[in-house]
């Protein structure tokens, strides 16, 4: 993985069905389990900490119902979120907040961010301390915690209207406002969608949420950056036979289209030609190829409306993407976790309504998987995860 904060775990309480989970984060976490288990409540989780970190928790809560709607049903009126990060050459960090219920709206209840002191003799540094309005941060020309000088808004957290004035808090705030959520059942592959249709040339190193950016991306590696688009263009191959290669026809000034060229026919196929299948899997080499993913990467569902005989390339693709940045997957496919490893796989149950959380490979699994695959295990009951 690049030189950058890596997340190590994560323990959240009370929100929706994760009344009290404590898992450890990997590079790569494919979690699976039932419908209604948990699995996107913490996709949520990630997106709720991002939108912290930018001044948009208001935002997010509202979009999510309320806080009386994210908080676990007749068990909690605090929502909780502790998470830590290893740091390259230097000690882990730990970020806690507390959301509670006020009235009809929320407060912030406590917040934190600390940084373990390599002299286990001493006490962390800490960088905020806040305690509903005895808010304290750490400011360097002091060396010590002090009171803001501003107007602090009660609504957003310190850790986004902490002055960047000291380095290490910063960019902590960096990593969690940079995670990025893409859902596969978003995007939009409809006759008018964008990415069916020619798009502006311009810089581009990632094909958008909805593939708004998909043609001007895989220009702007073809002319920037030759392997890597020579890597796309291979692993299409491999999942498509009868693929050539991508061509990009200017349609009007300053404006590209995309055409695939199919061994089959004599003429190109254009992006309104091709299908659903073809469209989604291609969105997705092409994310998971970025060269600039965030440190934090979710993905919803990557196998909708892919054959099951792409999920072994896209795993592939999935596996080489978790060297470069922390990807969080959630999936219903047994096919896709078949050509997985268990220590990639993150099994979601529910215990009285409630979720709890389990790693593959802390299972005793070793004599199964001489015999079966995991997907066949999934299946069996042996891993959990099944209503």
């Amino acid at each position: 993985m690049k030189n950058r904060y890596q997340l190590t775990q994560m323990n959240i309480t009370g929100f929706r069905r994760l009344f009290s989970v404590d898992m450890e984060m990997r590079p790569l976490t494919v979690m699976i389990g039932a419908n209604g288990v948990g699995k996107t409540s913490v996709l949520e989780v990630f997106s709720l900490l991002s939108a912290s970190a930018k001044g948009q928790l208001k935002n997010i809560l509202s979009k999510f119902g309320g806080i009386s709607d994210i908080l676990t049903s007749d068990k909690a009126d605090v929502a909780r979120f502790n998470i830590s990060m290893a740091r390259p050459a230097s000690t882990p960090l730990s970020y806690s907040l507390t959301l509670n219920l006020k009235g009809m709206s929320y407060e912030i209840g406590s917040e934190t961010l600390t940084q373990e002191n390599p002299d286990s003799f001493v006490s962390p540094s800490q960088y905020i301390d806040a305690n509903r309005t005895d808010i304290r941060y750490f400011r360097p020309e002091d060396n010590k915690l002090v009171r803001p000088t501003w107007e602090h808004s009660p609504f957003e957290t310190s850790l986004f209207q902490m002055p960047k004035l000291s380095q290490t808090p910063e960019f902590f705030r960096q990593q969690l406002a940079d995670i990025t959520y893409y859902s596969a059942h978003a995007l939009n592959v409809g006759y008018h969608a964008p990415i069916r249709l020619p798009q502006k040339m311009q810089p581009a190193t990632h094909p958008g949420h909805h593939g708004e950016d998909l043609v001007t991306c895989l220009f702007y590696l073809r002319e920037t950056d030759r392997t890597r688009f020579e890597i796309i263009e291979d692993t299409l191959a491999v999942a498509f036979p009868s693929f050539e290669r991508l061509d990009f026809p200017p349609v009007a000034a300053g404006t590209l289209a995309m055409t695939w060229k199919d061994k089959n026919f004599s003429k190109p196929l254009y992006m309104n030609q091709l299908s659903e299948g073809i469209l989604r899997f291609l969105w997705l080499i092409a994310l998971l190829h970025s060269p600039d993913l965030s440190a934090v990467t979710l993905i919803d569902e990557p196998e909708v409306s892919l054959h099951p005989q792409l999920l072994s390339i896209l795993t592939d693709a999935m596996s080489e993407a978790s060297e470069h940045t922390q990807l969080i997957v959630a999936t219903h496919s047994e096919r896709l976790i078949r050509f997985l490893e268990p220590g990639q796989v993150l099994v979601l149950d529910q215990e009285n309504g409630l979720a709890q959380v389990k790693w593959a490979d802390m299972l005793d699994l070793e004599a199964w998987l001489e015999e079966y695959a995991l997907d066949e295990l999934w299946r069996m009951g042996r891993l959990g995860g099944r209503i």
